[in-house]
């Protein structure tokens, strides 16, 4: 695999000034000292490389530089000079966790380093102010885990927001992708109103700047898209179309208007046939489209109604500010959903993980993506609560964590994430508890190293 020239940009970037304010009285791994970096060794921890590979017990790895410099068995070893030893006994360590779907404002970046999550795909903002954060995340201005983003989304007219590039014709689709990438976006996203006929020359002129495409789909079937050469699918839209023996009543819904698009979608699942289903995952993995389904924000749609949803006590991770825009019940009737859209949705729900399980035995990439912050997807929480829907649709812990990590590190086109290994990057979760017996372990975050730096959890939380 090829690392995009601006995404190696991105991993070769040093942590700064910001750690110092953020984590006082925490270990660091580098200092204001001259001469080279300091190393630190974790000592005595049981390594789950994110390959899937078996897990490693009683090893050491060796950091150095923000990258990873040796993973070793304890027996024998002898800390090279300059180098600090952290005793991890009884640990487990994974690589950073990836959220590959997420709409990212200022307020959520140290909720995901609580969480565990070291690096985040942006599928949406206002493009200036997007790439605002982005890049004082580069520059070390302010905590926050590695930003790839898609700026603005494209769309067709009328846009779905204000704040997407509306398109009407195959000239402006190329031109929107040639702004997009003139502003230094890391990939495209395109939505619910790209048609096929604006889709190809979309993809073709990303080819040129080898940029690869997303979709949240609406008026494109996920086949065609993938034809089309589309990267990703966002939410496993388009793949009840691509389904379906007769796909004209979804396109008019999603032309009739978002909320009406969606819940037309949603619904539609639970009279899906499992022979479509799999027809359409092994084409799409035939065609190495990765999927981000996003089933927490599937699942907590589902549930809106019940009063429940509301008690998750991560919801105290987020500002009284943020709640009062997500307005649930104000989203809940603009959108015209009442009870029998409720019981209609999670009756979709088995067949959303039966397509998983469809698309992962056919060979296809799933990667982790939640949606944040959304009404009730808290970042960095969302992420663990993916991870455990993706496993109770039948992934094992072990595939579950390569969603994670290393598959939604192969989505963002960067090789040196996502897995633990010499030469990488030192982007890691250090957890009290394994996660390969128990997927919700991945909850169990003690400390976090982002760019070789170590620090706990618990003093990120203390300074939100």
């Amino acid at each position: 695999m090829v690392t995009h020239p601006m995404i190696d940009r991105r991993l070769r970037s040093g942590l700064g000034r910001w750690a110092l304010a953020l984590l006082a009285g925490v270990s660091l791994v580098s200092g204001c000292r001259k001469g080279p970096p300091e190393g630190i060794a974790l000592v005595g921890a049981t390594v789950i490389d994110g390959t899937g590979a078996p897990p490693k017990t009683d090893q050491v790895v060796v950091v150095r530089a923000g990258k990873i410099e040796s993973i070793s068995s304890v027996f024998g070893f002898d800390a090279p000079k300059n180098t600090r030893e952290i005793n991890v006994g009884g640990r487990f360590i994974i690589p950073g966790l990836i959220d590959a779907h997420a709409h990212v404002t200022r307020w959520m970046l140290p909720r995901y380093l609580a969480y565990g999550v070291t690096s985040v795909r942006d599928t949406h903002g206002t493009l200036d102010s997007i790439l605002a954060i982005r890049d004082g995340a580069e520059l070390h201005s302010f905590a926050s885990p590695r930003i790839y983003t898609a700026g603005s989304m494209i769309d067709g007219v009328p846009a779905t927001y204000a704040d997407a590039i509306p398109v009407q014709n195959p000239t402006e689709g190329r031109k929107a992708v040639d702004k997009l990438a003139v502003a230094d976006v890391d990939f495209i996203k395109v939505y619910t109103r790209i048609t096929p006929a604006l889709l190809g020359p979309i993809i073709d002129e990303a080819r040129t700047f080898k940029l690869r495409v997303s979709g949240h789909l609406g008026l494109t079937d996920a086949l065609t898209a993938a034809r089309l050469g589309i990267h990703s699918i966002e939410h496993m839209s388009g793949i009840p179309e691509a389904a379906s023996s007769n796909p004209a009543p979804f396109f008019a819904a999603h032309r009739a208007g978002f909320f009406t698009g969606w819940t037309y979608f949603e619904k539609s699942w639970a009279n899906l046939d499992s022979a479509s289903l799999d027809r359409v995952a092994h084409e799409l993995a035939s065609r190495k489209v990765v999927v981000v389904p996003t089933l927490v924000l599937h699942d907590i749609f589902s549930r809106l109604d019940d009063p429940a949803v509301e008690s998750d006590s991560a919801l105290r991770d987020v500002p009284k500010a943020e709640v009062t825009r997500w307005n649930v019940p104000g989203m809940i009737q603009r959108a015209g959903w009442g009870p029998a859209d409720f019981a209609a949705f999670r009756a979709s729900r088995p067949n959303q993980d039966l397509f998983i399980r469809l698309f992962q035995a056919a060979g296809g990439t799933v990667a982790t993506g939640t949606d944040a912050a959304n009404q009730l997807l808290v970042p960095g929480k969302s992420e663990h609560q993916e991870l455990a829907l993706l496993t109770a649709a039948g992934l094992t812990p072990n595939q579950a964590l390569q969603a994670g990590t290393r598959n939604a590190a192969t989505l963002l086109g960067a090789d040196s994430l996502g897995v633990l290994a010499p030469g990488k990057v030192a982007d890691l979760v250090i957890l009290t508890r394994n996660p390969l017996t128990d997927i919700r372990n991945t909850q169990s975050v003690e400390r976090v190293m982002v760019r070789g730096v170590l620090f706990r959890a618990d003093s990120i939380r203390s300074h939100w």
